[in-house]
């Protein structure tokens, strides 16, 4: 059974979409195998149907030819009667017959076959008499020499030529397209033909590129014009020199010369559905993008395939040729069968030969141009290195300036896309620009993200402010701009934050939160914050993070910074100078410091809060304190400080200090305290002191003291000397005895000894008429004292976690107690005078009323 034309060309067939990965060569050796094929399957077609030879016995021995000639007609002698003397020929003559027995029909029939002998001999006579070699062969032997002589006398190539085209042919084409059907190439191609015939029809691809030539347009006007010829610049306030318009902000530079061309709005509109296929495909590309340039092997495969067209090309070529000259119209045969026919030898022609020829010619020719493409290929895959593509013209036309280049794989099918049309690596190269896609996802943000969707987030926090909090977006919405009463802005987890123009309309605001949010800020909206902006917090994982405008900020009062402030490398604080910020009052520093930032001593003129939470990290070198004069408050919290550090003896203006969560097991160094006059505030809780030394009596200005959460099994007798004390915070000890010192304490308003050991409150504590707030909480007292009474100012009472059987009457003097400032069992409190819970639950209505 034959197969069709179109059966076999099937083989050459690719799916339509793989044509751009198919160059001019390839496409050109494709119509060169289909007209070979044309070619072989003619051959093929014309020798099954037609292709024969004929052959005749060549007679060289003399007895070959005398044999009888069976099938010559009878040459008439001239002694034959019935012959013509002169020519030999029969003539009419008549026989004589007896008649005498026959009937008259049958001799009148005699008659008249004789009158036809002799018209017939008459015609004969004046007819050429017919010559050549007689031979005594019959129907069937021509056959059966034909047949023999066409397998013995024909050249092997003249019967087999046309199939040799066809597997030629079906192998070269195979070679042609074994890329694109080998499993391990065929499902990354089409991978990536489905991908980039997907970005090249997104709407986003035309709208990214159109937007790059409304951008060129404007830049072009504005050169024309010659706008751009004065340099605009950003002076600081107190300063000679000025910052012009190329200071870097994190890497991007203020384009006071070059000002941002607006995008029109049908240019930004873009169709939902559409933006989510454009985020895929920028999803999409990023993953094929690190799953194809780990590996070479498509090019490889691709190279070895042009090799083994090129070295059967060789092939054809080579045998064919020495072949040509083989395939002739006259052959000579000699056969085995002189038994079977009685010759030796014949004389055999090939009707095939001359088109044979024509088409081996013509299929040589057709092999020819196909090698020279197969050359022309080799050279281009090894002229240059197409495992690397550079998207440099793409660059320097649109302004997406941050498109990668691309290596192995993913570089060679580039390259073979350029040779069918570049436009597709053009806007291909869109979906690889992180800057597209931040622009997408801008758009997209700012679809979704509208005015009223903002205005219902907006809440008030405790410092009664409008406050926002927005997190884990891809951007910062344009819509956030238009609240212009909002006074706090909170922003985490947002990979980009572009502060712009239209951040100066947010006149209320002035802290500003930016929780793993690296920030970019245009000139007119950096001045704004520069002059508007009084607290802000940074969040981040390293300095690097840090926007680098943050340091320019001159009305900045409040600056917190949490995270890693070391470098890698050498552990020094990555800081940038700090002199700008001329106005900060409190810097708060949430990190792992080994030592304190030298930068921070440039704010000893005017900082008077520094807080440092350093997380468990020991902080070793505090000399940079001894510089910070102007400290009112100093907070060094989880510093593993096993002392009071020397350094803040020299902080004559301090006023608060809290040391907090360290490690410190002695405080003999606090008579040191005493030179400082302004101190109030001492916090040493949360660490691991057993004692107290009486020089604590020497700190004649401290009001508050906080020694909670340590290992205090006793209080010094000094402690209850200091005048001035209205807040002591002993709680969460050992303290088993409260000294009766403690009636020293006039001024006393606050007193903590919670969770302790007290079993029994001394009579002069009560002589503390100040008292408003009294924890006694969470110890073994067994009773209350009458006295309690006395102290009528108190508005808090926490006995709760104590061995108390009932409440004393007394209490119900205490006037401005309440029943939700009085923490107690209930069954406690059931055991006062039911005219004394009245009194506290009354007045408790009857503030609670008030307050509303």
């Amino acid at each position: 059974m034959m197969f069709t034309l179109t059966e076999v060309a099937s083989l050459n067939d690719i799916q339509p979409t793989y044509r751009i990965l198919k160059p001019w060569w390839d496409v050109f050796m494709d119509y060169l195998g289909l007209v070979m094929l044309m070619l072989a399957i003619f051959a093929m077609t014309m020798q099954i149907t037609k292709d024969q030879v004929a052959c005749l016995p060549c007679l060289e021995d003399p007895e070959e030819a005398s044999g009888p000639k069976p099938h010559s007609f009878p040459q008439p002698s001239a002694s034959d009667p019935a012959s013509s003397p002169a020519t030999g020929a029969p003539v009419a003559t008549t026989i004589p017959l007896v008649t005498k027995d026959l009937p008259d029909e049958a001799v009148h029939e005699i008659h008249v076959t004789q009158q036809h002998t002799a018209v017939f001999a008459e015609k004969y006579a004046n007819q050429p008499q017919p010559t050549g070699v007689r031979t005594n062969l019959d129907y069937q032997q021509y056959i059966f020499i034909n047949q023999i002589c066409y397998h013995n006398a024909l050249p092997w190539y003249s019967k087999y030529f046309p199939y040799l085209t066809l597997i030629h042919t079906i192998v070269l084409m195979v070679s042609s397209n074994f890329w694109f059907k080998y499993p391990k190439t065929s499902s990354k191609i089409e991978h990536f033909v489905s991908i980039l015939g997907r970005c090249f029809e997104s709407p986003w691809t035309t709208k990214a590129l159109s937007e790059t030539a409304c951008e060129d347009s404007e830049e072009n006007k504005q050169r024309m014009t010659g706008t751009s010829s004065v340099p605009k610049q950003v002076s600081l306030e107190g300063k000679d020199e000025t910052v012009t318009s190329s200071t870097p902000m994190l890497g991007v530079k203020f384009s006071a010369d070059k000002p941002i061309a607006e995008v029109p709005s049908s240019m930004t509109i873009l169709d939902k559905k559409d933006g989510e296929q454009a985020k895929a495909l920028f999803e999409k590309v990023r993953k094929f993008r690190a799953h194809v340039e780990d590996s070479d092997f498509i090019y490889k495969l691709y190279v070895a395939q042009t090799i083994v067209k090129t070295v059967k090309f060789i092939l054809i070529l080579s045998y064919t040729s020495t072949f040509m000259a083989e395939i002739n119209f006259k052959h000579s045969c000699k056969p085995d069968i002189k038994q079977l026919t009685g010759y030796r030898e014949f004389f055999c022609t090939h009707n095939m030969a001359f088109m044979l020829n024509k088409l081996l010619i013509s299929y040589m020719a057709l092999i020819l141009i196909y090698g020279m493409a197969c050359l022309y290929s080799l050279f281009w895959v090894f002229r240059r290195p197409l495992k690397e593509y550079s998207f440099e013209k793409v660059r320097e036309e649109s302004s997406f300036s941050d498109i990668p280049d691309v290596k192995n794989d993913f570089a060679f099918l580039l390259h073979m896309v350029d040779q069918y049309d570049q436009l597709y690596s053009k806007r291909f190269g869109v979906f690889l620009s992180e800057v597209s896609e931040n622009k997408l996802r801008e758009i997209s943000l700012n679809h979704e993200w509208t005015f009223e969707k903002l205005r219902q987030l907006v809440t008030r926090n405790a410092q009664d402010q409008q406050e926002l909090h927005l997190f884990m977006l891809s951007g910062l919405p344009n819509a956030v701009f238009d609240l212009t009463d909002l006074e706090v802005l909170k922003l985490e987890l947002i990979p980009e934050v572009r502060f712009s123009a239209k951040v100066s309309q947010m006149t209320s605001l002035q802290e500003l939160h930016l929780c793993h949010c690296p920030a970019k800020v245009e000139q007119t909206g950096f001045a704004f914050l520069r002059d508007h902006l009084r607290c802000l917090h940074v969040k981040f994982t390293d300095v690097a993070e840090i926007p680098a405008w943050v340091y320019l900020l001159r009305s900045l009062r409040e600056l917190n910074l949490i995270g890693n402030l070391s470098s890698e490398n050498n552990k020094m604080i990555g800081l940038e100078s700090m002199r700008d910020l001329r106005h900060l009052k409190t810097l708060c520093l949430k990190s792992n410091l080994t030592k304190m930032p030298t930068n921070i001593t440039e704010l000893s003129p005017h900082l008077i809060k520094l807080v440092v939470h350093n997380d468990g990290t020991k902080l070793l070198v505090l000399n940079s304190l001894k510089k910070m004069t102007s400290l009112i408050e100093l907070e060094l919290y989880s510093c593993e400080l096993e002392r009071i550090p020397h350094a803040i003896f020299s902080l004559t203006n301090l006023q608060e200090l809290d040391l907090k969560s360290n490690n410190i097991r002695t405080i003999e160094e606090i008579i040191s305290f005493q030179h400082l006059k302004r101190l109030t505030c001492l916090k040493l809780w949360h660490n691991k002191i057993i004692t107290i030394p009486s020089s604590i009596g020497q700190v004649k200005s401290l009001e508050s003291l906080h020694l909670s959460h340590n290992k205090l099994e006793s209080l010094p007798p000094a402690l209850f000397t200091l005048p001035k004390l209205r807040h002591l915070d002993v709680a969460h000890n050992s303290i088993m005895v409260l000294p009766p010192d403690v009636g020293l304490l006039h001024n006393l308003q606050h007193l903590a000894i919670n969770s302790n050991k007290l079993e029994v409150l001394p009579k002069p504590l009560f002589r503390c008429t100040k008292l408003r707030v009294l924890c006694l909480g969470h110890n073994a007292l067994t009773v209350l004292p009458e006295a309690v009474g006395q102290l009528v100012q108190l508005t808090q009472l926490e006995l709760r976690g104590n061995c108390l059987d009932r409440l004393p009457a007394l209490l119900g003097n205490c006037r401005m107690l309440r029943k939700n400032g009085l923490i107690v069992e209930d069954h406690l409190f059931d055991t006062l005078p039911v005219d004394v819970k009245e009194s506290i639950s009354r007045e408790t209505n009857v503030s609670f009323t008030s307050g509303l």
